[in-house]
């Protein structure tokens, strides 16, 4: 019985050395070995907020607490030219693996999910790049055509399931069957651009909001998908995620800024739910002065003597930054 222990372990071990390091994330305190992740939850793609933005569909991210929503968005890319494969958890090996998504000039396989608006399981049909700027196609996609004109119209693309799939991962009971096919393997192989830093951030402050947990929605998110990224709070997420790298930041300094972020951001969705999505001038005006005070508490904590490393200067940050 225990020879059977370890060779598992071994396995599992190799598993996990073979996953890419950006979702390595997904993947600690043996993520959901037996358990894989929750349906898709269905909702409206909220309006792409400028020109130059491109659609990320929401997903099942897993971490200490278990799976979490991380709700769909509208982000900037990296560069001209490259669209967005989605992640995707597959069974392998008898455990489930998250497949970080990456930036490209072709999309590659993302496990056949049908993560809607334009990502139907193969390839991506909500717009594409026509010279330096990219075209939407409004078919799929929540676009306002007085304000963005570089659009088209495409049905062809549109999935029309008479059974409703909301699957969310690929292989294993339950899974979906897809393969990838001859184009999708060798966008595989082509050059990659990781998840940018806004995304990230994205990620780790849907982490962050105790709502997103499936095992508080109950598979139902309270915000499934965002218009897009809140600067300020990717900001001091960035800053965070760096105090924590660089050792300016020990466990219990990053926990309670977590914490404190995690309290602006139950507060700005109670107060957006209360007001039909928006905030109001005073809301506002109370989250910037939250912010503020985090940023300061972000600023102290790193430069002060409770570090893990000797603290280094940061280029002359500004603590309201």
């Amino acid at each position: 019985m225990r020879k059977l222990i370890s060779i598992r372990s071994l396995l599992l071990a190799l598993i996990v050395s073979l996953v890419p390091a950006a979702s390595f994330a997904q993947i600690s305190v043996g993520v959901s070995i037996r358990v894989g992740p929750p349906a898709l939850p269905v909702y409206a793609q909220p309006i792409c907020p400028g020109d130059g933005y491109i659609w990320t569909p929401g997903y099942w991210a897993y971490g200490d607490a278990g799976y979490y929503w991380v709700p769909g968005v509208w982000v900037m890319p990296p560069r001209v030219g490259v669209l967005w494969t989605p992640g995707y958890w597959g069974w392998s090996g008898g455990v489930y693996v998250f497949h970080a998504g990456y930036w490209g000039p072709h999309v590659g396989f993302y496990g056949g999910v049908n993560y809607g608006f334009g990502y139907g399981g193969v390839g991506f049909g909500g717009g594409e790049w026509r010279g330096g700027h990219f075209a939407y196609n409004t078919a799929v996609t929540n676009v306002n055509t007085t304000v963005i004109h570089n659009t088209y119209v495409n049905k062809t693309v549109i999935v029309n399931n008479t059974t409703v799939n909301r699957t969310s991962f690929n292989g294993g009971p339950g899974g979906i069957s897809a393969r990838a096919t001859s184009a999708e393997m060798a966008a595989s192989h082509e050059s990659h651009i990781q998840p940018t830093t806004a995304q990230v951030s994205h990620q780790n402050f849907a982490r962050s909001d105790r709502s997103n947990l499936a095992s508080v929605n109950n598979g139902r998110p309270a915000t499934p998908a965002m218009s897009k990224v809140n600067a300020r709070e990717a900001n001091q997420q960035e800053r965070i995620g760096n105090g924590v790298k660089s050792g300016q930041l020990t466990p219990g300094e990053t926990r309670n800024l977590e914490n404190k972020e995690a309290h602006i951001n139950n507060e700005v969705r109670k107060d957006r739910q209360a007001n039909g999505g928006k905030l109001t001038p005073a809301e506002r005006q109370q989250v910037n002065h939250q912010q503020n005070n985090v940023s300061k508490d972000i600023h102290n904590d790193k430069h002060n003597a409770k570090t893990d490393r000797p603290a280094t200067k940061e280029g002359g940050e500004h603590p309201h930054r």
